[in-house]
């Protein structure tokens, strides 16, 4: 595959594919974001002057553009991660959830329908489009058993909802228009570059600032941790060997409870950045969000016997790996909690829109 649309690039997991297609491959990757809060191009300067990338600002929801996407660059697949994905701010503000998971799927799955029509027959049997999701389409386990590609649909919140709803678009759009489709469904990522407000980021930079360590409830509720860049790995392989029409869930192995991360997280920083009182001082429990899911767990035994992957990271590994990230890049997170990574982009790519 020479080129690769990815959407949602400059987000948390997008950048961790791009920053590997770039280093480990020889394909070119077009960027597609429309840089919404939580998209920093920041998290790509290592591959932004590199010639086989390239930016493109433009929301997925805008039909005339994505088309022109297609027509501009011919990709010969697209892995598409653009999405809200906040399970809080779809609580307090769901129409953005709607709209583009939904919608701009729907944009998205009619683009490449029409542009895979018109390829030659080599390369429509070749050209993928893969949808990447997540695992809470099928709602909350019970304290035993894990999700598989068969597990049934059950969202409990409108992020959920609306990523089912995508996952059913792509699955249509194979069994209806013949579109050469992969979904993915992944559990918890964490790692370097993600953005401050989902709890692992949240609570080391919390705790380096002295403020509290907020846990929903009891602090019992239970995640299965995927560490970002065993993640990247498996995308790539399930868009290259990947069966058309298959789903693949891809989970770490790693069940913890959110009580238990934290206080992983006050460890590592009590041996990296001591004080004089202990980082699990700060921990302090808040009253739980509406619709809270109890146990997310993921058998990820199809990918691992299909196409051979498996984690590279432990937990305890990855989660090391991610504090001293944090400590060692104060410049990131600077700007993104002050706000100057907006700045940053519109300096440095005010004029490199879609054309």
């Amino acid at each position: 595959m020479s080129t690769i649309l990815v959407t949602g690039g400059a987000g948390f997991i997008g950048s961790a594919v791009i920053r590997q297609l770039i280093a480990e491959t020889d394909v070119t990757v077009i960027n597609v974001d429309k840089l919404t809060y939580a998209g920093n191009l920041q998290s790509l300067i290592s591959v932004a002057d590199n010639p086989r990338y390239c930016f493109e600002h433009v929301d997925i929801c805008d039909t005339a553009t994505v088309a022109n996407l297609f027509h501009k660059h011919q990709p010969d697949a697209v892995m598409h991660l653009a999405a809200e994905s906040h399970v809080d701010r779809s609580i307090t503000g769901p129409a953005a959830f709607i709209e583009t998971n939904i919608i701009g799927t729907y944009t998205l799955l009619q683009a490449a329908r029409k542009y895979w029509n018109e390829l030659s027959t080599e390369r429509k049997n070749t050209f993928r489009f893969h949808h990447i999701s997540t695992d809470e389409v099928y709602g909350s386990l019970g304290e035993a058993g894990f999700f598989t590609e068969n597990t049934a649909y059950q969202p409990n919140s409108p992020y959920s909802a609306s990523k089912a709803s995508s996952d059913h678009l792509v699955r249509a759009w194979y069994h209806t228009f013949g579109l050469p489709v992969v979904t993915t469904n992944c559990s918890n990522n964490y790692g370097p570059y993600h953005f401050p407000e989902k709890l692992i980021p949240l609570i080391i930079l919390n705790a380096c600032n002295g403020k509290p360590l907020p846990i929903y409830g009891k602090g019992d509720n239970i995640r299965d941790w995927l560490y970002v860049d065993d993640h990247a790995r498996a995308l790539r392989l399930v868009l290259e060997r990947g069966r058309v029409g298959e789903t693949y869930n891809i989970g770490g192995w790693n069940e913890k409870s959110n009580l238990e991360v934290v206080h992983a997280i006050c460890t590592i920083l009590d041996e990296l950045r001591p004080q004089d009182a202990p980082y699990a001082s700060l921990i302090t429990y808040v009253p739980d969000r509406p619709g809270h899911d109890h146990r997310y767990a993921i058998d990820a035994g199809k990918v691992a016997h299909e196409l051979g992957w498996k984690p590279l990271e432990t937990f305890e590994t990855g989660l090391r790996k991610t504090v001293n990230w944090y400590l060692t890049n104060p410049d990131w997170v600077d700007a993104v909690i002050s706000g100057e990574y907006k700045n940053w982009i519109q300096q440095n790519y005010s004029d490199r829109g879609a054309s």
